[in-house]
């Protein structure tokens, strides 16, 4: 049984987003280490590397927003970045160091694009509020996704069954890991929409990994 202070075996927070999009996209980028730009991907960093000024505090009233701050979860074994954390002043929050009074803690993930149709966005900002619950031992109900295809961030409600959810999908992540699996093609209209479909392959990847097949191409 790994120990929960081996941050060895941490896994990324953001890989939730692609476990939930495409179970085979998130073992290509995190057990396989495969990786390729779209435009999709690229607009994301650019977007980020709005928000991502790390460490800076901003005081707005009683409002402190806080950019790119780390977080993680022992019990889950994930760790991230935060896009933003706005802590806005709470006689029913929590001390943060270096401020006065107590604060409720709001994560605030940026997204380049539009709401999707399915959770993933969801609980990726899920996953974060779990990681700042157990640093700040507390509870967070609510977050904000900021949709820059929107102009605006839409409220989120993070609730018990969503954070079920994570801890089912990360337990799920930890035995891939661990067993170095890659899921075989599941193809579906998501995959016009992949960053990977040069190296996912799927007509031809549906009986071997990627690694496989390169293995054998290089060794022909």
């Amino acid at each position: 049984m790994v120990a929960e202070n081996d941050e060895e075996s941490y896994l990324m927070l953001s890989g939730i987003q692609h476990f939930q999009f495409c179970r085979r996209q998130w073992a290509l980028i995190h057990i396989e280490q495969q990786w390729e730009e779209n435009v999709r991907t690229i607009e994301g960093q650019y977007l980020h590397r709005n928000a991502d000024k790390p460490f800076t505090r901003e005081k707005r009233g009683d409002k402190l927003i806080v950019r790119a701050m780390p977080v993680k979860s022992r019990r889950l074994r994930i760790t991230g970045i935060c896009d933003v954390i706005e802590f806005v002043r709470d006689k029913d929050g929590v001390e943060i160091n270096g401020a006065e009074g107590k604060y409720k803690a709001y994560p605030v993930e940026y997204k380049h694009g539009k709401p999707k149709l399915d959770d993933s966005d969801i609980l990726q900002l899920t996953a974060q509020a779990m990681c700042l619950e157990e640093m700040l031992l507390c509870e967070i109900n609510t977050g904000y996704v900021f949709y820059n295809e929107l102009k605006r961030r839409i409220k989120v409600d993070l609730t018990n069954s969503y954070k079920e959810k994570v801890k089912q999908m990360v337990s799920e992540m930890h035995d891939y890991y661990k067993h170095q699996h890659t899921p075989k093609v599941k193809t579906g209209p998501f995959c016009k929409n992949c960053s990977l479909q040069n190296v996912c392959l799927p007509k031809l990847m549906s009986k071997q990994s990627v690694r496989n097949y390169i293995d054998r191409k290089i060794f022909e």
